[in-house]
């Protein structure tokens, strides 16, 4: 009996093309964590409309050839970091530092903290809200050196932050020589030079010997799905010029191993709204990149010799049990709202982070669910671009933070 392809034996790697629809080189590909992906050639159909007195179809052809793409997978640092930098039109890259400070650690309320310094700024070192920073230097109690540490606010003298590990920060200060510092890269929507990234995809099977490989495939969609407790998910759509080749050896040699970062979980991270961490018990938080695209269609050609990218949108939902008025009165009053949402692999120090900050939020609907249990509230929420960019907000629709990112 002929062997069957299975899905464990199955590898999905992906390269950046220099050019659209062009074979990326066989050399330097990353493979792909997953629990599922599926790239398809798919072709238009055309079936004739003649009207006959034979009463049967005269003909059907097949049309434009693209790549439909789906991929799905475990929410982990590092990852997908290529597939996100693709979405957004926007490469990762590094955060705020200050490479010495007067730093004074105070305790605020509802587990954050206020670092403020003798001079500088901030702001001027580019930190910003959603960012993941450490601090370092000769002085520091040891609870405080190495801490994962969420920017919650930024001023020019003022940072206030949120622990995202088991380890309590402890109020010191001032220490004269305190370098702090952003882990990881970040990523947002930009306002101009929108990158228009493409990528060759492979899909090796292994066990039976069987290459395919699609040229000129983008990313369309990216989703993010956090439950009240359990692994975050997310996933991609992908379109792609079509099938480029086939073969029984595998086209990209010795591609980069699958990534071994820890997979982000519901119970290991925070939800900032309005700059304060909030005390309600929120049960979901999910949200949506959508990078329209359409493929081109030219008389005399096979397959689409472009893939347009059009407007990026931001929209999600927060769900949450119905305790007080907070949430609903954002959406009855059309405020603008804050939202971040930071995730951690564990509760060590230097546990693997990601964040996202939607910097300017309007809540387009507020429902509640009856039931003779708790009552949970549902708001969904549409990004706008964000204009006020003086206290650490980014000037975009959404910001990420990967402290894996390469």
């Amino acid at each position: 009996m002929a062997t069957k392809a299975k899905g464990v034996s199955k590898q999905v790697a992906i390269k950046k093309e220099t050019t659209f629809g062009v074979l990326a080189g066989d050399t330097g590909a990353k493979l792909l964590r997953r629990t599922s992906a599926d790239f398809n050639s798919t072709r238009e159909s055309y079936q004739s409309a003649e009207i006959r007195t034979d009463q049967q179809v005269a003909d059907f052809r097949l049309g434009t050839k693209s790549t439909d793409g789906s991929l799905s997978g475990e929410l982990s640092p590092g990852s997908y970091s290529e597939l996100i930098q693709a979405v957004l039109a926007k490469d990762f890259a590094v955060g705020g530092t200050t490479a010495s400070a007067s730093i004074t650690i105070s305790a605020l309320s509802a587990g954050l903290h206020t670092l403020t310094r003798a001079s500088g700024s901030f702001l001027t070192d580019l930190f910003k809200v959603g960012e993941v920073i450490r601090l370092t230097g000769g002085g520091l109690n040891a609870a405080n050196v190495g801490n994962n540490l969420l920017v919650v606010s930024v001023a020019a003298l003022t940072m206030s932050v949120r622990p995202l590990s088991g380890t309590a920060l402890v109020a010191e200060g001032p220490i004269a020589t305190v370098a702090v510092a952003s882990v990881g890269k970040e990523s947002i929507i930009p306002l101009s030079g929108h990158t228009d990234q493409s990528f060759t995809v492979e899909e090796w099977y292994a066990d039976i010997a069987q290459s395919e490989v699609h040229t000129g495939v983008k990313v369309g969609t990216w989703n993010v799905s956090v439950p009240a407790t359990g692994l975050v998910t997310t996933d991609f759509t992908l379109m792609g010029k079509g099938l480029a080749q086939t073969g029984t050896s595998q086209y990209f040699t010795t591609p980069t191993a699958l990534s071994t970062t820890g997979i982000v979980a519901a119970v290991n991270g925070a939800v900032i709204i309005n700059g304060s961490t909030t005390t309600a018990c929120v049960t979901a938080f999910d949200f949506s990149v959508d990078r329209a695209m359409e493929p081109s269609q030219c008389i005399g050609s096979e397959s689409a010799e472009a893939i347009f990218t059009g407007t990026l949108t931001v929209t999600g939902n927060l769900s949450m049990y119905f305790e007080d008025a907070v949430v609903r009165d954002l959406f009855e009053n059309e405020t603008n709202t804050t939202l971040v949402l930071a995730l951690a692999t564990g509760e060590e120090k230097t546990a693997g982070v990601m964040s996202f900050v939607i910097p300017k939020a309007k809540l387009s609907s507020f429902s509640k669910s009856d039931t003779d249990m708790g009552i949970v509230a549902t708001a969904a929420f549409t990004a706008v671009l964000n204009d006020v960019t003086s206290t650490g907000l980014p000037a975009s629709t959404i910001q990420v933070v990967d402290t894996a990112a390469a």
